[in-house]
């Protein structure tokens, strides 16, 4: 078995997409004196998972439709560059879904069947992303797939695992994850904008443009700290919510390349940057909602 490849497919270093909203959600159960070790992990076994099996299927379907081309300028993919056949890499698909469907199998168990309608769509909408007669990644609502799945559901998923319920504080905590994670999404488009457009992929930047795109990376980061900072008149993180702020630093030099005019293959640093921006600031919502702090 070629691991590197594999590797090369799962790309570890988006697995932040999966891990920053089960930490918002198990903190926020924490908070309200609900967090339960079980439910939390499934839902971050559960998550991982469906990212890896999002992954492979970005991965096969893109090189099968011509937008993984040699000129790329993102990391090489492995069907593209043919260190794993595409067949292969559909069966690996299989798997990770299989495996995200089992974790998803003890969430019902747990948590009651309305845990599987969100499992379920998650799965789908990780194939129809990029697969399907109608990828939803090529008719511009890739945006929205990362800020529904790994944003809103899957923060208020994690916590309604735990705690059986889903108030206004939580909903409002997953809109911060769901901007910082399609942010990530919004770099890897805009340096993907003339291939994505010569291939006919309609991402949001190919549909908007580049002015646009650079202008909504910027309009989501600003959202991610206004809804932060709503949670301290809005639940018991108090000011607790200010600790956000701290990944400013982390947010500058995305900030910078973004609406600075940065592009091509230089944005590959800022993708890598803007993942640990959203690892950051997740983390650091998740200490203000945890109850953990005086």
């Amino acid at each position: 078995m070629n691991l590197a490849a594999w590797r090369m497919a799962a790309r570890p270093p988006t697995l932040t997409a999966a891990v920053a909203p089960v930490l918002v959600g198990s903190a926020a159960a924490a908070g309200a004196d609900a967090f339960a070790p079980g439910p939390a992990l499934a839902a971050l076994f559960g998550a991982l998972c469906l990212q890896i099996g999002a992954n492979l299927a970005n991965d096969v379907f893109d090189h099968e439709r011509g937008a993984d081309a040699g000129d790329r300028l993102g990391p090489p993919r492995a069907t593209q560059s043919g260190l794993l056949a595409p067949a292969e890499v559909k069966r690996g698909m299989a798997v990770a879904f299989a495996l995200a469907f089992a974790a998803g199998v003890y969430l019902v168990a747990e948590a009651g069947w309305i845990v599987a309608a969100v499992g379920t769509g998650g799965i789908a909408a990780g194939i129809a992303y990029t697969g399907g007669p109608w990828p939803l990644g090529y008719h511009a609502l890739g945006d929205a797939f990362a800020f529904a799945f790994f944003g809103v559901a899957a923060v208020v998923g994690t916590y309604f695992v735990q705690a059986g319920n889903a108030p206004a504080f939580v909903w409002l905590a997953s809109i911060p994850v769901g901007c910082t994670v399609t942010a990530i999404l919004v770099v890897n488009n805009l340096r993907d904008l003339a291939s994505d457009r010569a291939a006919h992929k309609r991402t949001l930047a190919v549909v908007t443009g580049e002015r646009a795109t650079r202008l909504w990376f910027g309009l989501l980061l600003l959202a991610a700290w206004g809804c932060a900072l709503a949670l301290w008149p809005a639940s018991d993180a108090g000011p607790w919510a200010l600790l956000t702020l701290a990944a400013l630093p982390l947010a500058a030099g995305p900030l910078r390349a973004m609406l600075g005019g940065g592009s091509g293959r230089a944005l590959n640093a800022t993708l890598r940057q803007t993942a640990r921006f959203h690892l950051a600031f997740g983390a650091l919502l998740a200490l203000a909602l945890s109850g953990w702090l005086p």
